[in-house]
């Protein structure tokens, strides 16, 4: 292995120190919940290279529902612009197109956040990133350890990936993932007041926080199953208001899951589905007093503002690994022999490890946390 991938070795180059160095790219593929988790690594790259220009290499949205890795570090000054590509693309023109960027950018650092692809992938990519230019690499996964989450053995459980990424920078420092500064996203004064305006017709009450949708088939509870849950809870909570937060297309499926609440005679109600960016829900989830919804962006957002989270799991992943971080959370996971399947449509098994949560398990969890 070259003497300047090895992980836990700081390079001693000045021209790549941390205090000389002028720009840094940040490898990080994905969507809201990818990004969010690797807020720690972010505040930790903004630290250990406080003078340069840091940006990101990142992928266009793979679904609509999707937002970019922009929609969430826009105005944190964590990154301050984006490289961006098609994930999977075999063009040897587009990949020509980006060496050529990356390569006139002149780079002098790179922080490696990707997804975990197996050690052969990673040193292609650290081979890609070498002729860019880029001479000390930072966090490319070229051990198994690397690449896989670790058991924990105080909890029993893998460790989270925020935690795992944050460990592969352990050479740029400590990235006090455990702090809540380190999931700040530097929400403005503005995305506070637009907040502040669309909570205003229940501002009177306590509320509470509903995300029922899901880009992903084999993490969706179904619909049924929501509106039963908030049914209970309007009887348990009739001083409380609901905000339901989502996407424009789940705008619907909210307002079906809703009318349990109503016919029960719940607090009032505000639909924001389409009606704020990622950062301004952020706003608003950090108003309420509990955040309930599926493994999904919003869910990472409302954990990133340190709202207590009840959190719908299906079994697709191993436990812990992407569960909100904090202690204030409550997970509903069943781990089926099927386990860690990733898939994303579930049709032999019916989804059988999130079907099989009841209203009434998840009920239970919401009054143990507002009690």
């Amino acid at each position: 292995m070259p003497e300047r991938l090895k992980p836990s070795r700081l390079d001693p180059d000045p021209m790549t120190s941390s205090t000389t160095t002028k720009r840094v790219l940040i490898y990080r593929l994905g969507s809201l919940g990818d990004t969010l988790i690797a807020l720690p690594s972010l505040h930790l790259v903004a630290r250990a290279f406080p003078n340069a220009e840091r940006r990101m290499l990142t992928n266009f949205p793979v679904n609509v529902k999707a937002p970019p890795a922009a929609a969430i570090l826009d105005n944190t000054n964590l990154v301050h612009g984006f490289f961006r590509y098609t994930v999977g693309t075999r063009s040897l023109r587009d990949l020509a197109s980006l060496w050529w960027q990356l390569l006139r950018w002149r780079p002098e650092v790179l922080v490696y956040l990707a997804a975990p692809r197996g050690i052969e992938a990673a040193r292609r990519d650290a081979t890609f990133f070498r002729l860019c230019g880029i001479r000390r690499l930072v966090g490319v996964p070229l051990t198994s350890d690397m690449q896989e989450n670790l058991r924990q053995e105080p909890e029993q459980a893998l460790e989270p990936e925020g935690a795992r990424l944050a460990r592969n920078l352990a050479e740029l420092g400590d990235a006090h993932i455990d702090t809540p500064a380190s999931w700040d996203l530097h929400l403005t004064a503005v995305e506070h007041v637009r907040a502040v305006e669309a909570l205003a017709p229940i501002a009177d009450r306590r509320i509470i926080a509903v995300s029922v949708g899901t880009k992903v088939q084999s993490k969706d509870w179904g619909r049924d199953n929501w509106r039963s849950l908030l049914t209970q809870l309007a009887r348990f909570y009739p001083d409380h208001a609901l905000a339901l937060s989502g996407a424009p297309e789940e705008s619907q499926a909210s307002e079906y899951a809703a009318d349990g609440w109503r016919q029960n005679s719940g607090g009032p109600i505000v639909n924001l589905c389409g009606q704020l960016t990622p950062r301004e829900s952020a706003a608003a989830f950090a108003r309420a007093r509990i955040f309930i919804g599926h493994d999904s962006g919003p869910m990472h957002l409302a954990a990133a503002v340190q709202t207590p989270c009840v959190a719908i799991f299906a079994a697709r992943n191993k436990p812990r690994v992407w569960f909100p971080y904090g202690k204030q959370h409550r997970v509903v996971y069943h781990q089926t022999d099927c386990w860690g399947c990733n898939l994303e449509n579930c049709i032999t098994e019916r989804k059988k490890c999130l079907t099989s949560i009841t209203v009434e398990e998840v009920v239970a969890e919401v009054r143990a946390t507002l009690s």
